[in-house]
């Protein structure tokens, strides 16, 4: 089993992915996380790994090669909307995107090459991103990316993926719809009252994928207790799965105050999410297990949620 070191990617470079004008992604968000960090003493706790940037041809892992050279397009001109409205073009904007990816494909292969067993990569889990489309402030899916590596790099054959963003991850799902190798549980509002609309509890994989995805939709105003009794049914899936690397999509917008959503949960859903999924992965995955930020627009909120995850990764193994 991997050593027990947890890195956590953090630069600037990271954070230039974000919206000027008042959008709710702003590039504040990393520093806001990292501050608190750093009160807590994390960085004392953490490898502290800088940001990369992906080549296109990892990114064309996941994405059309068709949709890739749209986003370099729009990002020389540098106005615009990628999509139709939620995400606007900035100069750059595809750099500061593929840095994003390729943080999280340097956290997964240190993880999968054993220099860090756990990671988190906190401007990362942008899990709208389509493939051939952005969508919801998501210009690549760096989540999708990484299980397209996973499996096509390292011949993994289980990956599971575990997603507690208030918004239906449904640029993974339907990514992977029909995909039997990549096992899903995916926490969040009910589609019905919130964007995208997507994630019915129905929706369980298609073809000889059925049963491999798990949607568990919310009503508005379902707060901790509600988390923790749905909670179970997420650690089934993956014990069905008995995945070979996890990835949690820890957003930290289903905490009760974002101004976008309307979940209840407190940081302790996420701290409870990375812990629990931290014993999964040592007894199925080797200890292989990233966590990315997703969303999160309540600062005080995203730092208090992804510190608590961090804090799980950095328990002692006894306490995990």
């Amino acid at each position: 089993m991997p050593g027990t070191e947890t890195a956590v990617f953090e630069g600037e470079a990271l954070a230039r992915y974000g919206f000027g004008h008042g959008h709710p992604f702003g590039r504040d968000r990393l520093k806001a996380f990292w501050d608190e960090a750093l009160t807590r003493g994390l960085d004392d706790r953490v490898h502290q790994a800088d940001p990369e940037t992906a080549q296109r041809q990892t990114i064309e892992c996941f994405h059309t090669p068709r949709y890739v050279a749209e986003v370099q397009r729009i990002s020389e001109k540098g106005s615009g909307f990628l999509d139709f409205g939620d995400t606007p073009a900035f100069p750059g904007v595809y750099e500061a995107a593929a840095t994003v990816v390729g943080s999280a494909v340097a956290a997964a292969e240190g993880i999968m090459a054993e220099d860090w067993a756990r990671a988190f990569v906190p401007i990362g889990g942008l899990h709208h991103a389509r493939r051939d489309h952005a969508s919801g402030f998501c210009v690549f899916n760096d989540c999708g990316v990484v299980i397209e590596a996973l499996l096509r790099d390292h011949g993994l054959q289980r990956v599971g993926y575990v997603d507690i963003d208030a918004h239906h991850g449904d640029g993974v799902h339907y990514g992977f719809e029909a995909d039997g190798r990549v096992w899903t549980a995916d926490i969040h509002q009910d589609g019905r009252t919130l964007f995208p609309g997507t994630g019915k509890a129905d929706e369980r994989g298609t073809g000889a994928a059925a049963g491999t995805k798990l949607n568990l939709p919310l009503k508005p105003g379902a707060d901790d207790p509600a988390f923790f009794r749905v909670w179970p049914e997420v650690e089934a899936q993956m014990e069905t799965a008995k995945p070979q690397f996890m990835v949690l999509q820890c957003g930290a917008d289903s905490i009760a105050g974002d101004p976008l959503t309307n979940l209840a949960f407190t940081w302790q859903a996420h701290a409870h999410a990375a812990r629990r999924l931290r014993k999964l992965a040592d007894r199925f995955a080797g200890g292989r297990l990233l966590a990315l930020g997703g969303g999160g627009y309540n600062r005080a909120n995203l730092a208090a949620a992804w510190c608590g995850v961090v804090e799980a990764f950095t328990e002692r193994p006894e306490k995990a």
